[in-house]
């Protein structure tokens, strides 16, 4: 389910992030506004349910993380923690995920357009 395709944009202390994924040959969009204080920020998921997010950068201020905790079918909760960095001129995304039905991550590399 990594986004084929993310847009971000900077404005003040304002961050939205669109992702543009494919998930069972169905494509969708999410966007998703954070502040870049570390205060917890809500966006709408999936069937009606919030998730809650805060944006911290590092002391060096060369990465974000962006970690974001939602309500499972199961009752429980996932964390999903992303690191968003600048290699060059890649962004790199490392994604963990962490819930009920065990732990996965991935680092996704995009060409900056």
């Amino acid at each position: 389910m990594a986004p084929v395709e993310i847009i971000i944009a900077q404005k003040g202390n304002d961050l939205d992030v669109e992702k543009h994924s494919m998930f069972q040959d169905q494509e969708f969009t999410t966007n998703d506004k954070f502040t870049l204080d570390g205060k917890e920020c809500i966006n709408p998921g999936w069937q009606d349910m919030q998730k809650k997010s805060k944006a911290v950068w590092s002391d060096d201020k060369k990465s974000l993380k962006i970690t974001t905790i939602f309500p499972m079918g199961d009752g429980g909760e996932m964390t999903l923690i992303e690191i968003f960095k600048m290699d060059g001129s890649n962004m790199v995304i490392d994604s963990s995920a962490s819930s009920s039905y065990g732990d996965m991550s991935e680092t996704i590399v995009y060409d900056k357009q």
